[in-house]
């Protein structure tokens, strides 16, 4: 298998392409891609450490020879956030760099399955769609906003809260990828057995999901974003797809085009295999905080879906 990083150079491309390193099955090949001259050095950085993982860069305008016999592309290329900024106001720049890599994408690598961690996710990844449906080759089953990092978010703060062994708590995430749009399914948590909250444990939980990335952008200090955090997220969710590329059933979250119940793009379980999305998985039951949340996330959520659309399609 080979895994192409766009944007490798970045705060969450170089710790990606270390953890990626770490983890990829024995055989697969990396390709380090991002157009700073620094990133064949961090190929070569990450290639001295001995695991059977081939890694490569290549910098410049054109990351045509990355992409090239590539099954999964990460695109985390871009601007980061910083304090005072929300993501719309990322969405000016990260727009067209994603556009523009995306074309590349349609062009050299039309079947690979493409994980979007580009902020605003809720956008980018309705701009992807639109750019691969205007080249012909849009496949909605291999097309993903990932955001499995509100899921290691949920499960760390949850275990926190709770006492329990972080490993062995589950909480699924639903939704979008930014503010209101992100819903924790609290009432679904649960380690060995069914997780219960007050609701006044539930409101503050579901805040601080929902602003956790703010917590690390004024934690930092105006020196960047999560990106460890989500290097570790998108890694987890690199292998899943890979996993399932094999043959391997794999159940992740993530940010797909389902049946347009609650909107056109929508994070929602779904069943990994060897076309990418296998099968979307229904949320489940639900309390009626997240029956009123869903509700009243989806007017933002359109918006932002509509905001990538237009950005493509004028």
């Amino acid at each position: 298998m080979k895994v192409a990083v766009l944007g490798a150079a970045g705060g969450i491309g170089q710790a990606l392409a270390l953890l990626l390193k770490l983890q990829l099955p024995a055989g697969s090949s990396l390709a380090l891609y991002d157009i700073a001259p620094v990133t064949p050095g961090v190929a070569v950085d990450v290639s001295h450490i001995p695991t059977a993982v081939k890694a490569i860069g290549y910098a410049g305008e054109d990351p045509t020879p990355a992409l090239e016999g590539t099954n999964l592309v990460l695109i985390s290329a871009g601007v980061a956030r910083k304090p005072g900024m929300d993501r719309s106001d990322l969405f000016n720049i990260n727009a067209g760099i994603v556009r523009n890599l995306i074309e590349k994408v349609a062009t050299v690598c039309p079947t690979a399955c493409v994980g979007i961690i580009t902020n605003p996710v809720n956008t980018t990844v309705a701009i992807a769609a639109e750019v691969l449906k205007k080249a012909g080759v849009y496949d909605k089953r291999k097309l993903f906003g990932v955001t499995s990092l509100d899921v290691l978010r949920s499960e760390t703060f949850v275990a926190e809260l709770k006492g329990k062994d972080v490993s062995r708590v589950k909480v699924p995430v639903i939704g979008g990828h930014s503010g209101v749009t992100i819903l924790p399914l609290l009432s679904q948590a649960h380690e060995e057995d069914k997780l219960d909250f007050t609701a006044e444990e539930v409101e503050a939980l579901t805040k601080r999901i929902q602003n956790a990335g703010t917590e690390v952008v004024e934690a930092k200090a105006g020196g960047g974003s999560a990106t460890l955090s989500m290097a570790q997220a998108a890694a987890r969710f690199a292998n899943s797809v890979l996993k399932g590329l094999t043959g391997e059933k794999v159940v992740e979250y993530a940010y797909v085009e389902g049946n347009g119940e609650y909107a056109r793009f929508f994070a929602q379980p779904v069943v990994l295999g060897l076309n990418g999305v296998e099968e979307l998985l229904p949320i489940g039951e639900i309390s009626t905080y997240e029956e009123a949340a869903i509700q009243g996330m989806i007017p933002t959520l359109k918006a932002d879906i509509e905001l990538g659309e237009k950005f493509v399609n004028g």
